[in-house]
């Protein structure tokens, strides 16, 4: 176990473990996308961003392809990150609206942002197997935070994350808590009650048909960030 979110990360970017994962993430790397063929691509597992001390986590799918898988750091230079960071911005959970690269500047207030798979994978679709096989690193993760809120972004990821925070000592309920937009779920635990937010994912397929507006990413970031006892 990583006796530090420092340590989690070294040892994370170093990780082959998913053999469809990182043929994919390497080849996306090396072949590139037109509009970025002068840069160089990342194309190693993306780590989470935040401070240590966040009491907010979003929990997203997986890296974009040309995006995280790109820049290295989470919905970094991507369209979904475009929407995701300009909500956060707007609710007073980041420094800036934008998040273009590593380098920018951009800096979260009490919140870090992860996912249940840190490697790209094809066609934005992880298999159950890869889930597993990463979700090593997520349950390290929240086991070295001590987070009072969680947004999910998406089913996929709310169903990959509540085995998560059952092992780490949170109280889920059996059935288990349906996703759904905007949806809050109060779990108690050995480390604190813990309020778990549903939301849409802030994929274009979302956005860009209105499924999910700015007005409604923004309210759930807003009613999480509260229920964790971020100061705005």
């Amino acid at each position: 176990m990583p006796a530090s979110l420092g340590q989690l990360d070294a040892e994370l970017v170093d990780c082959r473990a998913c053999p469809r994962l990182v043929a994919w993430r390497e080849k996306v790397a090396v072949e590139k996308r037109a509009a970025y063929r002068d840069e160089e691509y990342w194309g190693r597992p993306v780590p989470g961003i935040g401070p240590a001390d966040a009491r907010l986590l979003v929990v997203g799918l997986a890296p974009a392809a040309h995006g995280g898988n790109r820049t290295g750091r989470m919905f970094t230079g991507d369209r979904s990150g475009d929407v995701l960071y300009a909500a956060m911005h707007a609710v007073g959970l980041t420094n800036q609206p934008t998040a273009v690269h590593r380098d920018d500047g951009l800096e979260l207030f009490g919140t870090r942002i992860t996912a249940p798979v840190h490697c790209a994978p094809p066609d934005n679709k992880p298999t159950p197997q890869e889930r597993d096989t990463c979700g090593r690193w997520l349950r390290a993760e929240v086991a070295l935070l001590a987070p009072r809120a969680v947004v999910v972004l998406g089913g996929w990821g709310w169903q990959a994350l509540l085995p998560v925070l059952a092992d780490a000592g949170w109280a889920v309920p059996r059935p288990r808590p349906r996703f759904g937009h905007g949806v809050r779920y109060d779990l108690d635990g050995v480390r604190g009650p813990l309020a778990l937010f549903g939301c849409y994912h802030v994929s274009q397929q979302n956005t860009f048909t209105g499924r999910l507006t700015p007005a409604m990413l923004e309210e759930v970031l807003r009613r999480a960030a509260e229920a964790a006892g971020i100061p705005f």
